[in-house]
């Protein structure tokens, strides 16, 4: 958090991580050159250079493939979340895969080029009206651009000096580049050989990764259906005892906010539901050790007052709530980040 900067603290948990990853992409690059050499048709041959150029860039993919599918995979299953605390740690690796395929490309491909080997690569194929002989190569150089940014500007340094919204705003560009990187492949297979099994495969993973976004965005929108406010404008949530122990439930207001409504030690707390950090989803994180914790990356906050504890000074806004004959409301306006605001009191807890 914001109280100092300081080098990862590598715990057991995270050498354990970096284990599993380091063995299982030792496992997939062999894995995927065998294959290539066992599928090649007769009479034709990879060198061990191709080999590697697209073993490093499948690898890369399919880590993007997974990065992209950890968030509404934790929205639809509350087992992935763990995988949520190691998610910038994995874009980081994308990139060092990705920077080794387009490097070893540049050197086979435009290494021998009178030309410097980048200008090689934009003026060697100029068909950019062809779909047919379109230069895919290009398309791949912009999103290891786009990769590159995110993994430099992924530190949390960098998310203090931009400020979280703008930060959030800027790392959606991960999209982007997604599509910039299908279609490099995509193109690269048609021009390169007959569309089989591996065109079938990256369009596969498209069509699931965007799945998956697409179910996570409605099981969302039915869970944060749109309140009607009553009782002088406080918003009715029925039965406190109704949302789950040291959870929230998540409401979704008229005017488009969110809140994260926690019940916890016999009490009801509202905080707004955007984490400080990099705008996490504080409702689909629990109470822990008496602080609302963001399940993205460990952030706390005090319920009554939206504080993180000390040394940290982040801050976020809280809401009025009150139990009324039983039934719980939420008052939609926000409160300044940092208000202290007395929780409802659930009564025989």
């Amino acid at each position: 958090m914001s109280h100092v900067y300081k080098a990862i603290d590598w715990n057991r948990f995270k050498r354990r991580y970096d284990l599993v990853l380091a063995l299982g992409l030792l496992a997939f690059l062999g894995a995927f050159m065998a294959l290539s050499i066992a599928a090649q048709p007769p009479g034709q041959s990879f060198t061990p250079m191709q080999l590697a150029i697209r073993a490093f860039g499948a690898a890369a993919f399919l880590l993007l493939n997974i990065i992209l599918a950890i968030g509404p995979l934790a929205r639809l299953s509350k087992r992935f979340i763990p995988l949520l605390y190691n998610r910038r740690h994995l874009g980081v690796v994308c990139f060092v895969l990705a920077l080794i395929h387009g490097v070893l490309n540049l050197l086979w491909y435009q290494g021998f080029s009178a030309l410097n080997p980048l200008v090689a690569l934009f003026v060697s194929n100029p068909r950019y009206t062809s779909i047919a002989g379109f230069p895919f190569e290009s398309l791949g150089f912009a999103a290891l651009v786009i990769l590159a940014f995110l993994a430099v500007s992924s530190h949390d340094y960098w998310q203090k000096v931009l400020g979280s919204s703008f930060w959030k705003v800027l790392h959606m560009g991960i999209y982007f580049a997604y599509a910039l990187l299908v279609l490099h492949i995509l193109l690269g297979v048609v021009q390169e050989e007959k569309p089989g099994l591996y065109f079938a495969a990256v369009a596969g993973a498209f069509l699931l990764v965007s799945g998956l976004h697409f179910a996570s965005a409605l099981i969302g929108r039915v869970r944060d259906k749109k309140v009607q406010s009553s009782l002088d404008g406080w918003i009715n949530l029925g039965d406190p005892a109704a949302i789950p122990d040291t959870r929230a439930r998540i409401v979704h207001t008229e005017e488009g906010q969110r809140i994260a409504v926690f019940r916890y030690d016999g009490k009801i707390s509202a905080v707004s539901n955007v984490c400080a950090h990099q705008n996490g989803p504080l409702g689909e994180g629990r109470v822990t050790d008496g602080c609302v914790t963001c399940p993205w990356h460990g952030w706390q906050y005090r319920p009554e007052d939206g504080r993180s504890p000390p040394p940290y000074n982040e801050m976020i806004p809280t809401y009025r709530v009150q139990i009324d004959n039983g039934i719980l409301y939420v008052h939609p306006q926000s409160l300044a980040p940092g208000t202290p605001t007395p929780p409802a009191v659930i009564e025989g807890s």
